[in-house]
């Protein structure tokens, strides 16, 4: 049952003369993904970007991240429409979960909207998005919002900065950005648009932090593709296999662009890529010549020198297309001495072990690797240092507040702001579930943790808060083991079988098996002293077992396993 959450603590001032400006994040905030940010104006709201993250490595058995949107949901009346930024699951990932409690519309570019559409029939929800396509340069009006999308470049095409013109000002929220003066499809930032918002006057910024420890500028996409260039060139009798995100639709691209060149076939690998690519050709996002791409049954038969597989599996996840061929799974695509693997990405925070494991099972197969930066196979879609102070030189803001990143991003961000001349009393480091309020006299002040802002956590189903007791349970277990233990009474109470006792993780040397006799007869004792107290419930058996067990464990310096006694009663 969702909690009601009233407005006025997302910065509703009753009796007030003008409503206030409320920014505030629920997500996408001191961390890489989960983008979510609630953009308020007295009793209307919009809604920035509905993103997921993957999850860390001590979330055990949990598929994805998405934001608490217990707020939104008690105040879905108020919201008049979601604008999404771009295409990548971190912006978009968690509207399957989210959407359909809102049933509000989208505001989305040609391809996000195909992406979009497509993950909500691969959800099975049954829930149709209302999907409003808009152009880069369209201006959408809603409630007292309108909403101007400006073109940017990023690792994906129709990646857009929003113009959000509000009551109180302009807010321009970046999205994720570069500024690629050459860009792979053309479509290069809308510099003049920048510029004229900041000769407007823009009251707040915005802007992506995630690359902003990165000196100088990030280097243009069409550096990969000449790369490509050289290595098809190097590497002629190779069977080329490149493993990349499957929403780089540019890059994607640019290597069907080249295999022509090179007469060579591409295999696609993966359910991902396979969808967006058929996507990106659909909507003429790419251009795939006739014939080009053959099927993994269709290149057993041909040489492998005349072969490219594009797989996904970049980043190292265990079922992707690169894990599995590493891995030897594969059912057609074998590794071996006669493969070059080109790793065309870099890994996110926190996939670096899993880069390099599949880097070394590669190197194992007996394939070579092609995986170091340093090769310029791979470019950032984010802007470094200098783009970041160009951003901040274009727009001018009053105010400015970092987004998009870990929190030492958000702080680094924050300090360049400052160097580049915003006072700093008008910079602002928000924290998930903070929010930022701009009076109408223009004073601005944060006021923390105002709506929730947790993390549900999704295995299948959701499970709830970070801290659930499931989670809970599966570290207890994956840390110290399970003591499973069967006990048959008979309708006096007295043992009728064998005590079984089944251990996993936890009893795993010959010394052990003296403590599983002390087990058996701690069970033992405890049920003698169940049946000689006819009055005791039949939950005070299972306790007692627990604690004369522990009373064993106590000396062992290795945690404590979970013990669970199953009891059977006959009749």
């Amino acid at each position: 049952m969702t909690t009601a959450i009233s407005s006025t603590a997302f910065g509703r001032v009753r009796n007030a003369k003008k409503p206030e400006l409320s920014i505030s994040p629920i997500g996408g905030m001191g961390e890489i993904g989960k983008n979510l940010t609630i953009v308020g104006y007295g009793d209307e709201y919009i809604i920035i970007d509905c993103g997921l993250k993957f999850p860390e490595e001590d979330m055990l058995g949990v598929d994805l991240v998405i934001p608490d949107s217990s707020f939104l949901f008690a105040n879905k009346d108020k919201i008049r429409g979601i604008f999404i930024t771009h295409g990548h699951e971190d912006h978009i990932g968690a509207l399957p979960f989210i959407l359909p409690r809102l049933g509000v519309p989208i505001y989305c570019t040609m391809l996000v909207g195909g992406l979009i559409r497509y993950k909500m029939e691969d959800s099975r929800s049954g829930f149709r998005a209302d999907l409003r396509i808009v152009s880069s340069g369209d201006k959408v009006s809603v409630g007292c919002f309108e909403v101007e999308f400006v073109q940017m470049c990023h690792s994906i095409p129709d990646a857009n900065a929003f113009a959000i013109r509000t009551p109180a000002g302009i807010i321009v929220h970046s999205g994720d950005f570069k500024f690629d003066a050459t860009p792979a499809d053309g479509n290069r930032p809308d510099y003049s648009t920048l510029a004229r918002l900041g000769d407007e006057g823009v009251l707040l910024l915005m802007s992506d932090s995630t690359n902003v420890e990165k000196s100088g500028s990030t280097p243009s996409e069409k550096i990969v593709g000449q790369t490509f260039e050289k290595i098809f060139r190097l590497y002629k009798d190779r069977r080329i296999i490149v493993a990349s995100f499957a929403s780089n639709i540019n890059r994607t691209d640019t290597l069907f662009a080249t295999a022509l060149r090179f007469n060579r076939k591409v295999v696609l690998i993966g359910r991902s890529m396979i969808a967006n690519v058929e996507l990106a050709a659909d909507l003429g996002y790419i251009n795939i010549p006739e014939g080009v791409i053959v099927s993994a049954q269709e290149a057993e038969n041909m040489p492998e020198n005349r072969i490219v597989v594009l797989t996904t599996g970049s980043q190292g996840e265990p079922f992707s297309g690169l894990a599995m061929m590493s891995r030897g799974g594969h059912r057609q695509i074998k590794l071996g001495s006669k493969d070059l693997v080109v790793i065309s990405a870099t890994p996110i925070p926190g996939n670096e072990k899993l880069v390099s494991r599949t880097v070394d099972r590669i190197f194992a197969c007996g394939a070579e690797v092609i995986y170091k930066k340093e090769e310029n196979i791979h470019v950032s879609g984010h802007a470094s240092h200098d783009d970041l102070m160009l951003m901040l030189s274009l727009v001018r803001p009053k105010y400015f507040v970092p987004c998009h990143g870990e929190y030492r991003h958000l702080v680094r961000h924050a300090q360049l702001a400052k160097e580049m001349g915003v006072p700093a009393k008008n910079v602002f480091i928000l924290q998930n579930g903070d929010a930022l309020r701009i009076q109408s006299t223009g004073k601005a002040e944060v006021v923390q943790n105002k709506i929730p802002a947790g993390a549900l956590l999704i295995d299948g189903v959701a499970l709830g808060e970070m801290e659930s007791s499931v989670l809970r349970e599966r570290r207890e277990m994956a840390e110290s083991g399970v003591i499973v233990i069967s006990l048959v009474l008979d309708s006096q109470r007295h043992v009728a079988a064998p005590v079984q006792i089944q251990t996993r993780g936890s009893v795993y040397c010959a010394d052990d098996l003296k403590m599983l006799c002390e087990f058996e007869k701690a069970v033992l004792a405890a049920a003698a002293q169940f049946a000689r107290l006819p009055g005791a419930k039949k939950e005070s058996l299972p306790v007692e077992i627990r604690k004369r067990i522990r009373e064993i464990i106590a000396g062992n310096p290795r945690n404590y396993p979970t013990i669970i006694p199953l009891i059977t009663y006959l009749r």
